[in-house]
């Protein structure tokens, strides 16, 4: 036998193997689509917005899926164009001209991707600046404290029966100046210090409960006592580093209640992936409610807040910002 019978013979079992592939994928991407819940589909993997700064992060994600599915699609297209109508002819042998360069094209596969890039850049640099805003005095402020392996609210908040001053507690002493200087006055504050044992007693969930008020803006002050943790509600659709002798903040106000999952986003240790907490978003009325049982516990003041600085070191981004 030649050798092209031989290529023709071992050619034919594949093709009759291709149809039943074909059948086989299309029946399972059938059966997977059953379990689908197709009004997800235009968040494209992403969980529900519960914050009102949320659906801007949903927005840049849309965009961006967006982007690269136009590109996609050209790259694909030109690369099924070149396959069709540049391949080899059966009849015809002869190498076919070689182009060693192109200018116009060039040019085009240059420029394309730095306009590609820069747009993407814009409309993150703008959302970013945007998501990062400070307003002056919030309505309230959450001290986040990261500690190997779980998490410690300080709640800097006016409780009824409740005496201290955050500004000038020496607990939150990593604080830099230019944060404590929005805390309420008089904030004697109460706190609640979590550990990878706990469990929110409606849910069961793993790990301490954050309490927040719906409809109202929360600022978050994130400061760690030993090494990088990442605070990440996951749907909040944002996240952000927690960072020993660097404070990071940002604000966020909920727009529907319920209990919602949140975990270190940062390899942080042995037991990172006990680094777990929730998000329990009530009414205001439940909210101070909350913050008083916490202050019958016993539970007022602060839990130490980051590692100890010196007062040029926790200021040295007072001109940032």
């Amino acid at each position: 036998m030649s050798p092209n019978g031989s290529d023709r013979s071992s050619r034919r079992p594949m093709r009759r193997k291709l149809p039943q592939v074909l059948t086989a994928g299309l029946i399972l991407a059938t059966a997977t689509g059953c379990s689908y819940n197709w009004e997800d589909f235009p968040r494209l993997g992403m969980p529900t917005p519960v914050t009102e700064e949320a659906p801007t992060i949903l927005s840049l994600w849309q965009g961006s899926w967006a982007a690269a599915l136009i590109t996609g699609i050209l790259v694909w297209g030109l690369i099924i164009w070149s396959v069709i109508f540049h391949r080899r002819s059966r009849t015809k042998v002869e190498v076919p001209p070689q182009t060693r360069y192109n200018m116009p094209i060039e040019a085009l596969y240059t420029v394309t991707p730095l306009i590609i890039v820069s747009v993407l850049f814009y409309f993150t640099a703008r959302d970013e600046s945007k998501l990062l805003e400070l307003t002056p005095k919030p309505p309230h402020t959450v001290n986040v404290v990261g500690y190997q392996w779980s998490w410690g609210f300080n709640y800097v908040e006016n409780v009824p029966g409740v005496t201290g001053d955050a500004k000038t507690d020496k607990n939150l002493a990593s604080i830099p100046d230019k944060f404590l200087a929005d805390f309420p006055e008089n904030a004697g504050g109460v706190y609640d210090a979590g550990i990878p044992g706990d469990r929110n007693p409606q849910t069961g969930n793993p790990g301490p409960t954050l309490w927040l008020p719906k409809g109202e803006k929360v600022r978050f002050v994130l400061t760690s006592r030993d090494v990088i943790h990442s605070f990440w509600v996951v749907p909040f659709l944002f996240k952000q580093d927690v960072i020993p002798g660097h404070t990071n903040v940002f604000e966020v106000t909920p727009n529907q209640e319920g209990t919602f999952l949140g975990k270190c986003a940062e390899l942080c240790g042995v037991d990172h992936s006990r680094m777990l907490f929730n998000v329990k978003v009530v009414s205001p009325e439940r909210y101070q409610q909350h913050l008083k049982e916490l202050a019958e516990k016993g539970q007022t003041g602060y839990i130490p807040s980051g590692i100890e600085q010196t007062d040029p070191a926790r200021n040295a981004e007072k001109n940032q910002l």
